[in-house]
Formats: structure tokens, sequence, C-alpha cells
């Protein structure tokens, strides 16, 4: 089948590693890596902390999976999948600084007509001020749950990427 005819997707982790919980994206973005290999329309990448220069590689996309912390004043280790309308309500109700520049990152997509259909996966955090490169244990127990999430939504979107390892803990 030629490649032009399957959706692009992007699987993008967000946040801060160096703050505990707020490198959650990142940390379930290389375990993903780390066990599984996707078909060449499917791009998995550390976003880091970049927000509004990420515009380039989202514009470019026809589907978003982004994963994060959400604070949304529940209890920690609650799982969240927000997707259309309530994006801009959780991401304001964060305040954290890459989530702002993440929101006009999608907002100047949507400005040039190319804003992808995007779902945020994430987490209540526990700690996001402390620096500390590993999360705290409840939320390191939360990654895999979070990669099955991830999983999920690639499912819905007809991948099935394939398993190469065992994550290693």
């Amino acid at each position: 089948m030629d490649q032009q005819k399957f959706p692009r997707i992007l699987v993008l982790g967000v946040g801060n590693i160096l703050f505990s919980d707020e490198g959650v994206g990142i940390r379930v973005i290389e375990a993903i890596g780390e066990q599984y290999s996707f078909p060449p329309h499917v791009t998995v990448k550390d976003g880091g902390t970049l927000g509004v220069h990420l515009l380039g590689t989202i514009s470019h996309v026809d589907y978003l999976i982004v994963v994060d912390v959400i604070r949304n004043e529940g209890q920690p280790g609650t799982l969240y999948r927000i997707a259309g309308e309530e994006i801009p309500k959780r991401i304001f109700a964060k305040n954290s600084l890459h989530d702002v520049d993440f929101l006009e990152a999608l907002t100047l997509c949507e400005a040039i007509d190319g804003v992808p259909e995007t779902v945020i996966v994430g987490v209540e955090p526990v700690d996001i001020e402390t620096v500390s490169i590993s999360l705290t244990p409840l939320i390191q127990e939360k990654v895999d749950q979070l990669v099955q999430m991830v999983l999920s939504e690639l499912e819905n979107l007809g991948v099935r990427p394939e398993r190469t390892a065992e994550r290693i803990r």
C-alpha cells in the first residue's frame, strides 16, 4: 500500500525531566521507544519543554497523541484522557509554562488550518516542584498504564506496533 494513504501520527511526550513527575511524558515516550517499533507513518518524539517550537512538527500530522502530567485537582495517580474542547481548559488550569506554549502551538496550527486531531493522556502528579530526575514512586507505577493508553489510542487509529523488547526496570 502507498505510504501516502496512511494518516501521519505523532506521539509526543512533553514535560521537564528535572522536576520529578513533570517528566512523566518523557519517561512514557522512552518506555514506548524501548519496547515497540512503529510503521513509518507513526513518529514517537520527546517534545520536552519546546512548546511553541513544536509548531512545525505538529502542523504536519493528522493525529497527535500527547503524554503529560495533568493537574486537575484530583487524586495523585489519577489517569486522564482529554480531547477536543476540554484541552484548552485543562492546559490553562495546569499553570505550566511549557503547556501554555503547547496550547499556543495548537492555536497557531488552527490559525493556519493545520491543527491535528489531538488527544492528551496523562496523570495527576504527586510532585512537580522538587528538583529530581526520578518520578515519585506512585507516578512511576503509572508509566506502564500510560503506555497502554497510548497504545490503545494508536489501535483506534489502526496502528498495531511491533513489540521489540520487554521493558527494563
